[in-house]
């Protein structure tokens, strides 16, 4: 799977952007070049033929030496030496545009755009779905236990590796962080979800996405792991739908393990 890098989705759009300022600019050039090539060739066209002619010749021999394809008409003595001037400029011009164009086409921001682009149209189609922030080992259980049971799952995570991770394992990835920017969270489709769970463990992000994400989508089934009762009160006020305070599970499910030993010995 591929990821969709939310931070670097707009510098990607940049670079092609200058891409095609670039593309511009050497085509400028080449069609300069061209005419120059030309505009030399007339002036040394010793033929006698009428500046029709010759214009259409000096310009068909400065297109062929630009496009490398060759065909050239004959030349004197003066053309040839300014022909091989022009050959080395070409070749300066043409190597410098194609160093400049291929350059910025595989930059990684380029790359990574293209990735996006290819990432956006498959989650704009997604509907109905699990969002899962964060890729920790508690969080990669919840997302693989979501899937197992049917769900399509939505990785979003800020860190480098965990993002890789997940996208090994054939997770949807959203990479940024979700507490700082809402559109990670929108571009997650969390608009369109049916649940969300936040397993982050940063408690004031944790309350940050938990906010930013109930009032992107009210109706949105938000689940987070609470540190004690009081953050648990916090997000339920942010507008988590349930909390899950891990001290009290661990601790009832002790009690309950302590209290099923327990028993046979009284009997």
């Amino acid at each position: 799977m591929t990821i969709y890098r939310v931070n670097e989705s707009r510098s990607g759009q940049r670079h092609l952007q200058e891409w095609r300022r670039r593309a511009l600019h050497t085509l400028g050039q080449l069609l300069l070049a061209t005419l120059a090539i030309a505009i030399g060739l007339i002036v040394l066209d010793s033929s006698g033929l009428s500046l029709e002619k010759r214009f259409f010749a000096g310009m068909w021999n400065a297109a062929n030496l630009v496009t490398t394809v060759g065909d050239f008409s004959a030349f004197n003595e003066q053309q040839k030496v300014f022909m091989l001037v022009a050959m080395f400029m070409s070749v300066i011009i043409g190597g410098y545009a194609i160093s400049q164009l291929t350059g910025l086409l595989s930059s990684d921001a380029a790359l990574a755009a293209r990735e996006n682009r290819t990432m956006k149209r498959i989650l704009d189609g997604l509907a109905n779905h699990v969002v899962v922030i964060g890729f920790s080992p508690l969080g990669r259980l919840v997302a693989g236990r979501m899937r197992a049971a049917g769900d399509q799952v939505i990785i979003v995570e800020k860190l480098d590796d965990l993002s890789a991770q997940a996208s090994e394992l054939d997770y949807l990835v959203v990479q940024d962080d979700a507490g700082l920017d809402d559109d990670v969270l929108k571009r997650a489709g969390a608009d369109k979800a049916r649940a969300l769970v936040v397993m982050t463990e940063d408690q004031d992000r944790k309350l940050a996405i938990t906010l930013m994400a109930h009032a992107l989508n009210p109706r949105l089934h938000i689940v987070a792991t609470g540190q004690n009762s009081q953050r648990g009160a916090l997000l339920e006020r942010a507008g988590a739908s349930e909390v899950v305070i891990a001290d009290d599970l661990v601790a009832a499910e002790l009690v309950a393990r302590l209290g099923g030993k327990a028993g046979p010995d009284r009997q």
